[in-house]
């Protein structure tokens, strides 16, 4: 019984060891892989993290500031071109932003997010569209579209988006607001506001003292 409880040890320390080397690695890989991801970008600040699953898009049109913290599977596309449209976008992120998981970012003009804001899981931000809503691109298959710009994306200093958000083209978000869950915003937000809904309202505003 002895023998037998030994050898149960010694290959419980074999597998621990095995495991903790496969770790050991995963985090070169990831480390090599974020500094690669880091250099490619326009513009990066210092405390850079992006965890994996993520898929940037001509990461030389994207800058980030200081502290830029994004969990699982981020995606920003910076499109310069489609079909036979050519674009010149900016993605331009501030300092000590934080995007949780799943969240996606579209650009072909600009799109900016300013210092210190948090935005939650499944946020989609987007400065354009697959075509425009008229008789002219109806008929042709929605990928087949032109796409369209309405203007840039700002999200001002100290915003707080909440999960599955949905922000349109030429949308402003001013500073200190709280945008609700599952909303879709398609009118700018002033500063210092609560808002909600489908399509996004304000429902309260925060007194600045």
């Amino acid at each position: 019984m002895a023998g037998k409880f030994i050898l149960f040890l010694i290959k419980m320390f074999v597998l621990l060891r095995i495991d903790k080397i496969n770790v050991f690695i995963k985090n070169i890989i990831h480390q090599a892989r974020l500094v690669r991801l880091k250099k490619s970008l326009g513009g990066s600040g210092q405390g850079f993290s992006v965890l994996e699953g993520h898929r940037i898009i001509n990461p030389q049109f994207i800058k980030v500031g200081d502290n830029f913290n994004a969990l699982a599977r981020l995606r920003i596309e910076a499109f310069d071109r489609f079909s036979d449209q050519q674009f010149t976008p900016e993605v331009l992120i501030g300092n000590n932003v934080t995007i949780n998981p799943d969240c996606h970012i579209a650009c072909i003009s600009k799109v900016i997010i300013e210092d210190d804001v948090l935005i939650a899981s499944k946020v989609f931000i987007s400065d354009h569209f697959h075509g425009e809503a008229s008789n002219k691109h109806l008929y042709l298959p929605p990928a087949m579209r032109p796409l369209v710009s309405k203007g840039a994306v700002v999200i001002k200093k100290n915003v707080w988006i909440g999960d599955g958000v949905c922000i349109m083209p030429g949308v402003t978000i001013g500073e200190n607001c709280i945008i609700g869950a599952n909303s879709v915003v398609t009118k700018s937000i002033p500063h210092n506001s609560v808002a909600a809904g489908i399509p996004c309202k304000v429902i309260k505003v925060i007194n600045h003292n």
